[in-house]
């Protein structure tokens, strides 16, 4: 049902232009994994802090603060380049069971660290405790299975 939207996505002129390009694919390629290492920075230094494992004198809503423009930007970075590498290979995206992985966990991703880590950790009531060390566990469990899906886009076919 959607291998036709994937056949236009890779026929835009976008997709033909990062396809066809020598060099336009690695280049976008590696900022997007340079995006990663930020993204996994700005997360595990909250992450960890909630897990009790680093920066324990600082509390967790100051750690929290001081990663959110990173992380941030490094996930505006990711959709933007990762959007551009879909484009150049969208139907073999569509055939690829890590893509679907990848793209039904990116969203649960964004929603739990948006929606939920971001606000319990921005408290500055919220201390370290069975309840932080829960929400680093699903933070690391959920962002490790999107990275570890979108690394095997490129192995599998």
């Amino acid at each position: 049902m959607l291998l036709p939207f994937f056949t236009w996505c890779e026929a835009t002129w976008l997709g033909q232009l990062v396809r066809d390009s020598l060099w336009l694919f690695p280049v976008i390629e590696a900022v997007h994994l340079l995006g990663l290492c930020l993204l996994g920075g700005a997360l595990l230094v909250v992450d960890l802090r909630l897990l009790g494992l680093g920066l324990r004198q600082q509390p967790i809503a100051v750690v929290a603060r001081g990663a959110r423009p990173w992380l941030v930007g490094s996930v505006v970075l990711m959709l933007a380049t990762g959007t551009l590498l879909f484009l150049s290979e969208a139907v073999k995206c569509y055939h690829n069971p890590s893509f679907w992985v990848k793209i039904t966990t990116l969203p649960v991703a964004l929603v739990f660290t948006f929606a939920v880590r971001q606000r319990l950790a921005a408290r500055d009531t919220f201390r370290t405790g069975w309840r932080s060390r829960l929400l680093a566990t699903a933070s690391l469990a959920l962002w490790f299975t999107v990275a570890a899906a979108g690394r095997w886009i490129g192995f599998s076919s």
